[in-house]
């Protein structure tokens, strides 16, 4: 891999550097010298550790969840994150924002941050968001003994909606994706989730609305049909080997019109598919349900949001991080032999 140095990220207290994607081709219509990389950021480390957690987002996503690295650090974690190709920090003008026909073609910015990561810590989990989660599983399954774990924040494992209507879509969906793979779908977006995270409407976030858009980056026909085949790979079964936690909300709501109880519900994926397809993952897979969650749980209103990082912990503590030494037992005396019955 090219050798890149460290620079000041846009957050305060990280860095990020590039990661070059020589094998990674503009979409049609893309401008030939655009330039593809993905950019990986660093938490500043304020202590040494050989274990690390790497973070993947999700759709229309890019890393600012800076809480879920102090905390993660607070366990002993060096944190680091990937904007994808296309995405956030990673986004060239001219560029079809997240756009990707292929989802194995990650692979190339996974392997490449793998590479900088465990060069210093060789202990490494992988973390991911909803569309991340379905990228960094199939990733995993590929890649056995690479990881120690991984965290899987909602993902989106399954196409939503009833039975009928996914197996009469997908076909359409994939036909219209290998002939047009770069139109654009007519699906709407309520502004309904948005509205419950960005300070500047009525959440507690601050984040460029840029790189996490309202309403969100076109969706396009060669993307969706690269999802889909993701998600009939999990269907078969993968078999990542680390152990596997997945969390999700305890509900959906779908409603469009907005509405208060929309702040404690997943409003963008199905919660009971990721449920019911999670144990497709592996063969040990830990499913956890977080009662009044939204859809990036780290996001969630308290006391929700304790409570998922109350659940990481704990799952780390018993599946990731060296149990502390017992203390050795006290020397006692002899006890003295039993006075017989008489």
């Amino acid at each position: 891999m090219t050798t890149a140095s460290w620079r000041a990220d846009v957050l305060p207290g990280y860095e990020a550097r590039d990661l070059p994607l020589p094998d990674a081709l503009p979409a049609p219509g893309e401008p030939e010298d655009a330039g593809l990389v993905a950019t990986l950021v660093r938490r500043v480390a304020d202590r040494d550790t050989d274990r690390a957690v790497l973070y993947v987002h999700g759709w229309n996503d890019y890393f600012f969840q800076t809480h879920l690295a102090d905390a993660l650090a607070e366990l002993g974690f060096a944190f680091y994150a990937v904007d994808l190709r296309r995405y956030g920090r990673s986004y060239r003008p001219g560029q079809l924002q997240g756009w990707i026909n292929d989802l194995d073609l990650y692979a190339e910015e996974l392997d490449a941050a793998m590479e900088v990561v465990t060069a210093d810590h060789p202990h490494v989990t992988l973390m991911a968001h909803s569309t991340g989660g379905l990228i960094g599983a199939m990733w995993a399954d590929r890649r056995p003994g690479r990881l120690d774990g991984m965290v899987l924040n909602s993902p989106w494992l399954d196409l939503q909606g009833a039975p009928m209507l996914r197996a009469l879509g997908t076909p359409i969906i994939s036909g219209l994706g290998q002939r047009l793979p770069t139109a654009a779908l007519p699906l709407p977006d309520s502004g309904n989730y948005a509205r419950i995270l960005h300070a500047s409407l009525e959440g507690e976030w601050d984040y460029d609305l840029q790189w996490k858009a309202s309403p969100t980056a076109p969706i396009r026909a060669g993307w969706l049909r690269a999802v889909l085949q993701g998600h009939q790979r999990v269907a078969a079964g993968l078999s990542v080997d680390a152990p596997v936690l997945v969390m999700c909300a305890s509900r959906s709501d779908f409603r469009r019109a907005w509405h208060p109880e929309l702040r404690q519900a997943d409003t963008v994926l199905d919660v009971e598919q990721i449920a019911k397809r999670a144990v497709q993952l592996g063969p040990h897979v830990s499913v956890v349900r977080i009662e009044g969650g939204i859809h990036d749980l780290v996001l969630s209103d308290e006391p929700a949001r304790s409570t998922v990082f109350r659940e990481l912990t704990r799952w780390a503590r018993a599946y990731l991080l060296p149990s502390p030494v017992p203390a050795p037992a006290p020397d006692l005396p002899d006890a003295a032999p039993p006075t017989p019955a008489r």
